[in-house]
């Protein structure tokens, strides 16, 4: 009898997570149109390590607690492959939530107010640094 209770309930989890799958193509669009904020930072070799443990044990904890979040990123630039970038900016900052209204709730946060300084102090151009923000299509 168990084993029927377990398998009856395997099997409902499947079936929703195939329908879900397999939702109708306006309902799948509509969950997938975010927003991305992309910060080019500039960081300097002596505060990186500094700057990632911000990131990692304090920024992101806060952040994925969140309504609408989905996932931030942090990249470190490798090499330049075609045209020019500012050689300072060695990180870029990715960030996805559902809308920029949940972003903008975020942001006037009391969590983000405490998170985001730190990391910010730890760049070399805290003023007039690119901030770009990207609507999916």
């Amino acid at each position: 009898m168990k084993r029927r209770r377990v398998l009856r309930a395997f099997l409902a989890t499947v079936a929703g997570t195939w329908g879900a799958r397999f939702a109708a193509p306006e309902q799948a669009a509509a969950q997938t149109r975010h927003i991305r904020l992309y910060v080019e930072m500039d960081i300097a070799p002596a505060r990186e390590r500094e700057m990632l443990d911000l990131f990692h044990n304090q920024f992101v904890p806060e952040a994925v607690k969140h309504e609408g979040y989905i996932r931030v990123k942090l990249l470190k630039r490798r090499t330049v492959i075609q045209g020019s970038v500012p050689p300072a900016h060695n990180y870029r900052f990715e960030l996805e939530f559902e809308s920029e209204e949940l972003r903008q709730k975020w942001i006037a946060s009391a969590a983000h107010a405490r998170v985001w300084p730190p990391v910010e102090k730890t760049m070399t151009t805290t003023a007039n640094y690119p901030v770009v923000l990207y609507d999916e299509v």
